[in-house]
């Protein structure tokens, strides 16, 4: 079996931005493609900031070359998440703590390498969740390249999913150009559409609420009106980033209330809200979804809750998921750490019965977006998000592809 003969690291580029989500739900405004104003959180030197990463190289001794990015999501450093990435420092990072544990170990089980990084302590506190990120998906890439099998199979092989390794839905995210985006989507037939990035209360709610209402009835008639045949029935969903619990309050009835509106508009489709209301921990935010589930259940069931923040790590999935706190569970990719983490979370939500989302940031990169996109098939996901970058037609296409070569291939192999 192959050995890993070095570990090389190289200042990278994230597939899009890193943006300060407190200083833009405080009301900082556009200037360009830019905010303009001060940031709040740590570690931000402007509102938005080009995305840094770090690709980690692992080198074989048969001479084959394995890849994985180390990156953080867009909206860094908020809701119990590490800081934005420095890259010349994960590098140090990387060569003092993670390079000479590797050199020399045998490509044999992805399981037991990433174990190793995972157990790494540095001042008694475990590497960041980007550095485990990239380093997990360059063990995993190597070991499939020392197996002569692709990443899909050796998730499926060694963590016994029995996934039949075909494509998932795809979930597509607009960014800020959340009409022209769903156009494109609909002529895609995209599975899951458009996020929408209602990250602001007066430019994208309404103080009412009553912007993302029309917007949900503009996304109703308008694939009624493109879509290609009456077979293509995508979901909507719409991620709002906590702005319904500042517009509303933190009123279970009031906000399941709204949250029933938006699916009468929506129908026929049914529709996924994303964290509506952020309660500031990680407690409070299980307590008030498994309220606010509970609430919405009454109301309308065809409207689904979607957790994400403060559910970032594979504990507090674990958590939300026996809690019953939402009816899907984003499982995150960067802010869980290693891969491994992702593969255990995503089988721990259907261990559950909810429905698993492979999501991840526009932050990833290609490389992570394929190493993602197999994981997801191994772990029969409900969704993956279609990454990197926020153009649209570039994630759709490298996550598709993607899995309809892996799935091609596997075929082939029975």
């Amino acid at each position: 079996m192959a050995v890993i003969a070095d570990v090389v690291c190289v200042p990278a580029e994230g597939g899009f931005f890193v943006d300060d989500q407190a200083a833009i739900r405080a009301g900082a405004v556009h200037d360009g493609f830019g905010y303009a104003g001060a940031p709040l959180t740590p570690g931000f030197t402007a509102i938005r900031q080009a995305a840094g990463a770090v690709s980690v190289l692992i080198v074989s001794d048969s001479g084959d070359v394995a890849v994985g990015d180390c990156i953080t999501v867009q909206y860094a450093g908020v809701g119990g998440r590490d800081p934005v990435l420095d890259p010349h420092e994960a590098i140090r990072l990387i060569g003092e703590h993670v390079t000479p544990l590797l050199r020399g170990a045998s490509l044999d089980s992805f399981r037991a390498l990433a174990a190793r990084v995972e157990d790494v302590r540095v001042g008694g506190a475990p590497l960041t969740a980007a550095i485990r990120y990239g380093v997990s998906q360059a063990l995993l890439d190597a070991v499939a390249r020392a197996r002569r099998r692709t990443i899909a199979e050796v998730v499926r092989d060694e963590y016994s999913t029995a996934a039949q390794l075909r494509p998932v839905p795809v979930f597509a995210q607009s960014g800020d150009d959340r009409y022209t985006a769903v156009d494109k989507m609909i002529l895609k037939r995209v599975d899951v559409l458009p996020h929408g990035l209602i990250n602001n209360v007066a430019e994208k709610l309404g103080p009412d609420g009553e912007l993302l209402a029309d917007y949900v009835a503009w996304i109703r008639d308008r694939i009624l009106a493109l879509r290609p045949s009456e077979d293509y029935s995508p979901r909507l969903h719409i991620d709002t980033y906590g702005t319904i619990g500042l517009a509303f309050g933190a009123d279970v009835d009031v906000v399941a209330d709204y949250l029933a509106r938006l699916g009468k508009l929506a129908d026929p489709f049914p529709l996924r809200v994303e964290h509506p209301v952020d309660m500031g921990g990680r407690d409070a935010q299980l307590e008030f979804y498994v309220r606010l589930r509970g609430a919405l259940m009454l109301r309308s069931p065809r409207v689904e809750l979607v957790v994400d923040e403060w559910c970032n790590t594979l504990e507090d999935v674990r958590l939300f998921s026996a809690a019953g706190a939402a009816d899907v569970i984003h499982v995150k990719t960067p802010d869980l750490g290693g891969v491994s983490n992702t593969i255990e979370a995503l089988l721990a939500v259907h261990d559950a019965g909810l429905l698993a989302y492979c999501g991840g940031s526009c932050n990833d990169t290609d490389v992570s977006a394929r190493v993602c996109a197999q994981i997801a098939m191994a772990c029969s996901a409900d969704q993956v998000l279609a990454r990197p970058g926020m153009g649209l037609d570039e994630g759709v296409q490298i996550v598709r592809n993607e899995m309809r070569r892996t799935a091609a291939l596997a075929a082939v192999r029975g």
